[in-house]
């Protein structure tokens, strides 16, 4: 393959080319549009800089699609410790900083009681952002057991914020 000779031409067309590929890919994984563009395009810079250091031209999809589902999950790890609003500091007061952590904490903790094939359904689901598909085909569940499973993880979760 010429681009990982480093034939810039060849690298240009490549990254052009993978581009549709990579970002829908991208929507289907991350939680948000702007996360799949930042993904995306995260994807194609790693593309970019080390294809060279690939061996096999056949590996290039699947190392492509590694990255893009590695730093859609980043993103949503982040997002889920609340790491994205670091901008945002000037503009929340320490009392309402304090509330949103008291809050993530209280859904954590309920989180954290589900049996574990609800908390997985749901963690995947609902905080990393994967289709229901991409769900029931990861832990080797029906469609149907899948929407049970999440169903129920999401009124126990429900259950235990209320009562508390």
């Amino acid at each position: 393959m010429a681009a990982q000779g480093g034939d810039e031409s060849a690298i240009a067309a490549l990254v052009s080319g993978s581009h549709p590929h990579v970002q829908r890919f991208a929507r289907s994984l991350c939680a948000s549009p702007e996360d799949a563009e930042d993904s995306a395009q995260e994807a194609l810079i790693v593309l970019y800089r080390k294809i060279g250091t690939l061996r096999a031209s056949g590996a290039l999809a699947s190392w492509m699609f590694r990255i893009v589902r590695n730093e859609c999950l980043r993103r949503a790890r982040r997002a889920f410790r609340g790491d994205d609003l670091v901008g945002a500091e000037a503009v929340v007061s320490a009392e309402d900083d304090v509330l949103q952590r008291l809050e993530a904490q209280r859904v954590a903790s309920a989180i954290a009681e589900l049996p574990a094939e609800q908390r997985r359904v749901l963690i995947m689901r609902d905080v990393q952002g994967y289709s229901g598909r991409a769900v029931a085909d990861a832990l080797g569940l029906s469609m149907p057991a899948m929407k049970s499973r999440l169903h129920r993880a999401r009124a126990t979760v429900r259950e235990l914020l209320l009562s508390r």
